[in-house]
């Protein structure tokens, strides 16, 4: 797979060599610009593929634990998977560690929820109040007027 991209900057290297040739000369300076930088495309291709496969050749055994992550993940409902007693009880402590974790943090979002329930409940019986005082003030005034309708 890694030899895709140098093989594709490869064929447009060569294709706009020939096009160097084939174009007419006003344009040979735009088209080996252009073919210089092909061929510089080409050079950092194959060097990354050679760092590839050699960073690959050292890992070595950092690539059997990946493939071994990888079928883990894949195994499906029915399948068996072999596991040491020391890798059980090590996955059962993370495991754990994550439960307490989830466990503390939805006490707390618990709490959390309670508290701005009440704040919630206390600003409701304010807005109650406020809206008492504002009609008691209402009927103050409706009852003040009337008396001087009377009274006239």
């Amino acid at each position: 797979m890694g030899h895709i991209p140098t093989i594709l900057v490869t064929c447009l290297a060569v294709a706009l060599t020939i096009l160097y040739f084939v174009m007419p000369e006003a344009l040979h300076f735009t088209i080996l610009v252009f073919v210089s930088a092909a061929w510089f495309l080409v050079a950092i291709c194959w060097l990354a593929e050679k760092s590839a496969a050699y960073m690959h050749k050292l890992e070595g055994g950092h690539e059997h634990t990946h493939e071994e992550k990888k079928k883990l993940a894949s195994y499906g409902h029915g399948q068996t998977l072999q596991m040491s007693a020391s890798e059980i009880s090590q996955a059962r402590a993370e495991l754990s560690a994550d439960l307490e974790s989830l466990q503390s943090s939805l006490k707390n979002k618990d709490k959390e929820i309670e508290t701005l329930k009440k704040e919630i409940s206390s600003l409701q019986t304010l807005v109650q109040i406020e809206k008492l005082k504002t009609e008691l003030a209402n009927l103050k005034t409706l009852a003040a007027k009337e008396n001087t309708k009377k009274k006239k």
